[in-house]
């Protein structure tokens, strides 16, 4: 049998379910998963390997307007995304309304193979689904289109057959054993990013990026086993944020860390020391150096 190999870029705009949906197509919590909108700041690979295909999954930041540039760096992340991309999945809230056309213009302008996936039906009436299936096909003329519930796996594990019918003979693109294309600190500095988002409002989350410093292994002083050691820097904008990131008396810092390397020894599979710091680069999101040398250089 030939070898099927392919990329295939989930897109959508904000909170619409796509870190959960390639999760769950991946079987690896990869992408972290928030309420909040635009928790999702890079492409994220996760890759799908069988001994006759390999699905290269690419899960994207939200599409949006970008108003600085640390979103204009996320914006070519979906960009590049869809420039090798085989097959899209384009994934929409069932609740959704289209008023702006800034997503639907990265699909119509590329010839480009698209999946419509009606994400959150859980309260959905079969009503609210046939419209949204009549809307879409009106609008994209895809080439399916499949209501689902990501975060409860409903109608999610036929995707992957759609997937591979779409997706040409090649060879694998990465080693078989590979599962992403992101190093380990990568995912340390997302956990850290995660509990963040999870445990603060407003401007807070989006204000930080997490930086992993040293990223250390070491034997067990009882030689049984190994420990990661690891220091992390938070960047903020502000002192005010910064006040309010520590916490009183270091209570809330200290909260997100327990938190943090709780998901990290479950994550890595390993004992694991986590510091914490916090440092003030004041409108860092709009620098377009540190945005390099924080990574969102595409």
């Amino acid at each position: 049998m030939a070898h099927k190999a392919g990329f295939v870029s989930i897109i959508g705009k904000p909170n619409v379910g796509k870190s959960t949906l390639m999760n769950v197509l991946v079987g690896e919590r990869l992408s972290i998963i928030t309420s909040k909108a635009q928790t999702t700041r890079h492409r994220i690979l996760g890759i799908v390997n069988e001994e006759d295909y390999q699905i290269v999954f690419s899960d994207t930041p939200g599409i949006i307007k970008p108003k600085y540039s640390l979103q204009e760096s996320m914006m070519s992340f979906v960009n590049g995304s869809l420039t090798d991309a085989d097959l899209l999945l384009f994934v929409t809230d069932i609740n959704e309304s289209y008023d702006e056309d800034d997503v639907l213009e990265k699909i119509l302008n590329r010839d480009i193979p698209t999946i419509v996936l009606i994400n959150k039906i859980d309260n959905a009436t079969q009503e609210q689904v046939d419209e949204k299936i009549i809307f879409w096909q009106e609008k994209l003329n895809p080439v399916s289109i499949h209501a689902i519930s990501a975060l409860h796996k409903h109608n999610v594990g036929g995707i992957l057959d759609l997937v591979l019918e779409k997706l040409p003979e090649h060879p694998p693109y990465y080693d078989k054993e590979e599962y992403t294309d992101r190093s380990e600190r990568f995912f340390v500095s997302e956990i850290v990013r995660e509990k963040i988002f999870l445990n603060y409002q407003k401007e807070i989350p989006y204000s930080t990026e997490v930086i992993v410093k040293s990223f250390k292994e070491e034997v067990l002083k009882n030689g049984k086993g190994e420990m990661i050691r690891i220091s992390a820097e938070i960047v903020v904008e502000r002192d005010s944020q910064k006040n309010i990131l520590i916490g009183t008396g270091g209570n809330m810092l200290k909260k997100v860390g327990t938190e943090a390397r709780l998901e990290i020894e479950k994550f890595l599979d390993k004992k694991i020391f986590l510091e914490l710091f916090v440092k003030v680069i004041p409108d860092w999101r709009s620098k377009k150096n540190y945005l390099k040398s924080f990574g969102y250089d595409n």
